[in-house]
């Protein structure tokens, strides 16, 4: 049975009757606590080749907080949202689309380079969407767009391949625990780095899991027990880019990154962000569906009312967040 109701009088009236709603978006560059607010706008209308979705769950990121830190700074205008991922049920379509109607349910990203508000609002214009299979929810569909884009271009990126052995640094994460099953479905072999909280369901995929701290590159080693063919650091940033190169070793191509920038370019170390390939948003679908089956995750940690979007911030930038952070402005 599907996981959403577009029939009942709330959704037709939400979708019918506001003119302003709500959005969390900064007006000036800074750290995210002091440029964010909550605010009260005009709810914008979908261009051509965009829709505009009821927001049912949006999915925090990391970017989220390094677009308030001037990250895209000069090249789009202020004020900015924040938001990528979304779920959502339509409510109004831009000229030439065709693949969906008012009333479906989708997930997708929020179209945040053309817009003052993203998807940390009631409503959110998207570019990117598939339809949501039945037996997904909300919560489901906002954590992975990020994720697994991410992820998948990271592993298309390095060459992963059957056969290979395959370390993912920060498996922990979102993205690395993306990573990890996708290098798994590729017919690789998989040694992860972990902290506690999620070591034994990847070890329940498949990985191979070790921590992190003192000691990492030869406990992997000894793991692998043949040489680590290729290396996805998809940890915060930590210090540990010379270690990893030591376990590809040696080789900093052998290496991507998906977070330390800085250390890639002294270094050496591929970097997704940079990259000369094209964002992997056309695979969303295909894990959507994977995540409805039961054959794909994306842990969430936590959700919150968009009023409480302060205290997501907090546990986002403690670095303790433990899995995906979902806002669900239809809580209120």
């Amino acid at each position: 049975m599907d996981n959403w109701d577009t029939s009942s009088k709330d959704f037709k009236n939400q979708a019918s009757n506001p003119v302003t709603m709500r959005t969390i978006r900064f007006r000036d560059y800074g750290e995210p606590a002091d440029v964010l607010r909550l605010e009260e706008v005009t709810i914008p209308e979908p261009g051509p080749g965009r829709i505009r979705v009821s927001v049912r769950a949006c999915g925090l990121n990391p970017v989220d907080w390094g677009m308030c830190r001037g990250h895209f700074a000069g090249q789009l205008p202020l004020p900015r949202g924040i938001g990528l991922d979304v779920s959502g049920i339509v409510d109004a379509v831009g000229e030439g689309v065709t693949d969906v109607a008012i009333g479906d349910a989708v997930l997708g990203a929020a179209d945040f380079m053309d817009g003052s508000s993203a998807g940390a609002s009631d409503r959110a214009i998207m570019y990117y969407w598939f339809r949501m299979p039945a037996g997904l929810d909300f919560i489901q569909a906002a954590a992975l767009p990020m994720a697994v884009e991410t992820a998948y271009r990271g592993i298309d990126t390095l060459g992963v391949r059957s056969g290979q052995t395959v370390l993912v640094h920060g498996a922990g994460t979102t993205v690395g625990f993306a990573a990890v099953q996708i290098v798994l479905m590729r017919g690789a072999r998989v040694v992860a780095t972990a902290g506690a909280t999620y070591a034994d369901q990847l070890r329940a995929m498949g990985a191979t899991v070790t921590s992190y701290g003192d000691g990492m590159v030869d406990r992997v080693l000894a793991l692998a027990k043949q040489p680590v063919d290729l290396v996805l650091d998809a940890a915060p940033i930590s210090g540990a880019m010379k270690d990893l190169i030591r376990i590809a070793n040696g080789i900093p191509q052998r290496v991507l990154t998906v977070s330390d920038f800085a250390s890639a370019a002294e270094l050496g170390v591929r970097a997704s962000y940079g990259e000369e390939h094209s964002l992997r948003y056309d695979v969303v679908g295909d894990f959507a569906q994977y995540t409805a089956d039961g054959k794909f995750t994306i842990p969430v940690a936590q959700t919150f009312s968009l009023d409480d979007w302060r205290t997501a911030l907090e546990i986002s930038q403690s670095g303790h967040a433990h899995g995906k952070l979902i806002l669900l402005p239809a809580a209120d």
